[in-house]
């Protein structure tokens, strides 16, 4: 794993104990955004999603740390269950439920 210097939005980074010693337990954090805030050198100031093991957002917080103590972390595997078919979202601009097609007679 990689050391950082600056993080950039859509990391996904594992922040552990050397990041910070707030961190006994690492965790895995998606970033949104380096935040511009005042603070100590060396020190900076991340927004983005703590994720669980299998990727999902469980909760979204603003991290001090140090960029030397962040490593970049591989992206989780996702499990597909059996079964169940993949919906695809529509869209802006496309026609919604509901709507008639303006080619189509009534």
């Amino acid at each position: 794993m990689a050391d950082l210097t600056t993080p950039c939005p859509g990391d996904l980074l594992r922040v552990g104990r050397e990041a910070s010693v707030q961190f006994r337990q690492p965790i895995l954090f998606r970033v949104i955004r380096v935040l511009d805030w005042t603070t100590y050198d060396g020190w900076i100031w991340l927004e983005g999603y703590q994720l669980n093991g299998r990727g999902d957002a469980v909760d979204r917080r603003a991290i001090f740390v140090q960029p030397a103590g962040l490593r970049t972390a591989p992206a989780p595997v996702a499990v597909r269950r059996s079964g169940r078919k993949r919906v695809s979202s529509k869209r802006c601009g496309t026609a919604s439920a509901g709507t008639a097609d303006p080619g189509t007679p009534p």
